[in-house]
């Protein structure tokens, strides 16, 4: 194991893969030596756990109504409590983050890489065509996320899946600027000018050069986008916009507990915890990899 470690750390690496290898060895161990990004990462495996086995996990069918039984406090047989119809929460919530964690792939499959290919081509090619990726870009940025979410998915139709179009369409945004501002960093650089001079094309240059350059930023900028996308996801169920019932969506739920916040407070905490854990465990772990990814950015903390 000590013979590994040093290979991988090897400050005259012998390969790529050695070089490439020792590179993300080094960002494991920095990230391993962050406490709260482990945190966020537990926090965020424990998601995907209880999406992946939530069947097994789960003491009670979440769908299964038994009115002899609504709205019971905690106790052995429901951890977190019955509903008002009598449906166990543990079980909802655990459920409940299989929708969670579609919307969060959803969005991060069809915003990421729109933005970050749009932003690198703006910032590549500059020109007219950088004026109108920006132009349209600017006109996205300056109206609030959640209304034009609101919006779209009130001509959408209600549902978990134009619930994640929606977030997905007014997210975009933010990662085409940041691909943009990382691309204008180098694109001059040397390394971009013996390309050129090699005879690569300009598809080849933004495709295999610029686009992994701007990689680790949009990594970082997802991670932390997570919280507000669950968020996010969270107001448009609460509202009625998302996730229609009988599933059992964290927003829904907690909107339809407010009528016994008082007297049966678990209907509607239970959830709103959930959301709370999760939305703070993929701050921690984008706040790490901001650290690991950018060193500078860990020098000013």
């Amino acid at each position: 194991m000590t013979t590994l470690s040093h290979w991988l750390t090897d400050d005259s690496p012998a390969s790529r893969l050695q070089a490439r290898l020792g590179r993300w060895y080094r960002m494991g161990l920095a990230l391993w030596r962050n406490r709260l990004a482990m945190l966020g990462v537990a926090i965020v495996l424990a998601l995907v756990i209880l999406a992946v086995a939530a069947p097994y996990i789960a003491s009670h069918d979440p769908l299964v109504q038994d009115l002899t039984r609504r709205l019971l406090p905690p106790s052995g047989d429901n951890w977190m409590g019955t509903d008002e119809l009598g449906r166990d929460i543990w079980s909802r919530v655990v459920f409940g983050a299989r929708i969670t964690l579609v919307i969060v792939a959803m969005v991060a499959v069809l915003t990421a890489p729109i933005g970050l290919l749009l932003g690198a081509i703006s910032g590549y090619l500059g020109g007219w065509i950088d004026r109108l990726i920006m132009g349209v870009t600017d006109i996205f940025l300056s109206m609030p996320k959640l209304i034009l979410a609101l919006a779209l998915v009130a001509a959408l139709g209600p549902g978990i899946e134009n619930a994640g179009i929606a977030i997905a369409i007014t997210s975009w945004p933010a990662y085409t600027r940041i691909a943009r501002a990382e691309t204008l960093t180098f694109k001059n650089a040397e390394f971009i000018a013996a390309m050129r001079l090699q005879g690569a094309s300009t598809a080849r240059i933004i495709f295999a050069h610029v686009l992994p350059l701007c990689l680790s930023s949009m990594i970082v900028r997802v991670t932390l986008d997570m919280a507000g996308i669950i968020l996010t996801a969270a107001g448009l169920g609460f509202i009625g916009l998302g996730a229609q019932p009988p599933l059992p969506e964290w927003g829904a739920m907690i909107a339809r507990g407010r009528s016994f916040i008082l007297d049966q407070w678990w209907v509607a905490t239970m959830p709103g915890f959930a959301i709370v854990i999760v939305s703070l465990g993929f701050c921690l772990l984008g706040d790490g990899l901001r650290d690991v990814l950018d060193p500078k950015s860990g020098d000013r903390h």
